[in-house]
C-alpha cells in the first residue's frame, strides 16, 4: 500500500505504519444489530434517568447507546494498536501470552495498559508477583508496566501493597508510554511524533480503503435497533424494561405512567 506520503518516523517505516493502521481501522467495529443489543441487557433505570435528567430523543438515546456499546469493543482495538507497533520496531517481540512485548536481547519485559486506573489492587498485585518471578529467575531482566495515559511522564521503580506492606524494586518499573518508547527506539520524541503524524496517517489509510471498495463509517444496520424496540412497544422506555425484566414479576403486562 502505498500513498507516496512520508512521515519520517525514523523508528517505523512509512509502509509499515499504514500497514499498522490499516489493520486496526479494518477490525474497527461500525455496527451492533438487535440480537447484540438485546443480549448485553440495557439498564433501563439508568436509561430512564439519562433521558429525563438530559432530555433526550429515542433517537438521541439509542444513538449514544450504541457509540457507548461500538466504543468498549474498538478500545480492545486500541490496545492492540500500542501492544503490535512493537512488532515493527527492531529487537520486540509481540506475544500472546506472559508478557504483552519482550526484548530477549535486553532481557525488557513489559505490560501495556491504556491509563494509570484501569487496575484494581487483585490486578497489580498478580502483575506485580509475576514480574518480580521473571527477575528473580532471570537476575539481568527489567520488567515494565507501561501506561499509555500516565499520571506524568515518568520511569520510576513501581510501588506495589502487597499483604498490607508496600513493595518495590528498581528491576520493576513503572513508566509513561513517551518514556518507553524512548528505551525502544532510541528516540526521546519517538512517541510525540507518531503522535503527531497520526491523524494524516490515519486520513491517508481510509482513503485507500475506500478506493478499495470498502466503506467506513457507521453502519446503516444500526438504525434497525429502535425500529426492532418499538416492535415490543412504541414507548421506547417501557421496551427497554420489558428487554430487561420481561421474566420478572409484575413486568406481564407493563406500561409506563
Amino acid at each position: 500500500m502505498s500513498t507516496g506520503s512520508q512521515y519520517n518516523l525514523g523508528f517505523i517505516s512509512d509502509n509499515n505504519i499504514r500497514n499498522h493502521v490499516k489493520d486496526i481501522i479494518l477490525k474497527y467495529r461500525l455496527s451492533i444489530n438487535y440480537t447484540e443489543f438485546k443480549k448485553l441487557k440495557i439498564d433501563p433505570i439508568k436509561a430512564t434517568f439519562d433521558m429525563l435528567v438530559y432530555n433526550l430523543s429515542d433517537v438521541e438515546f439509542i444513538q449514544r447507546e450504541i457509540i457507548r456499546q461500538i466504543d468498549k469493543s474498538n478500545n480492545n482495538q486500541i490496545g492492540y494498536f500500542h501492544q503490535n507497533i512493537f512488532k515493527y520496531i527492531q529487537g520486540w517481540e509481540v506475544l500472546k501470552l506472559g508478557y504483552d512485548i519482550v526484548n530477549h536481547e535486553k532481557n525488557y519485559y513489559a505490560e501495556i495498559k491504556n491509563k494509570f486506573n484501569t487496575m484494581n489492587s487483585n490486578a497489580k498485585e498478580n502483575t506485580f508477583r509475576k514480574m518480580r518471578k521473571t527477575i528473580e529467575n532471570n537476575l539481568k531482566a527489567t520488567c515494565f508496566l507501561i501506561e499509555v495515559i500516565s499520571k506524568e511522564s515518568r520511569n520510576n521503580p513501581w510501588s506495589v501493597k502487597i499483604d498490607n506492606e508496600v513493595v518495590e524494586c528498581e528491576r520493576i518499573r513503572i513508566i509513561s508510554i513517551d518514556r518507553f518508547y524512548a528505551i525502544a527506539t532510541g528516540d526521546d520524541h519517538a512517541f510525540a511524533k507518531l503522535c503527531k503524524k497520526l491523524p494524516r496517517i490515519i486520513r491517508d489509510v481510509i482513503k485507500v480503503i475506500r478506493d478499495e471498495g470498502i466503506e467506513i463509517g457507521f453502519s446503516s444496520e444500526n438504525n434497525n435497533i429502535l425500529e426492532e424496540l418499538r416492535k415490543r412497544n412504541q414507548d421506547l422506555l417501557t421496551a427497554l424494561y420489558l428487554l430487561a425484566f420481561d421474566s420478572y414479576e409484575g413486568f406481564k403486562n407493563f406500561t409506563q405512567d
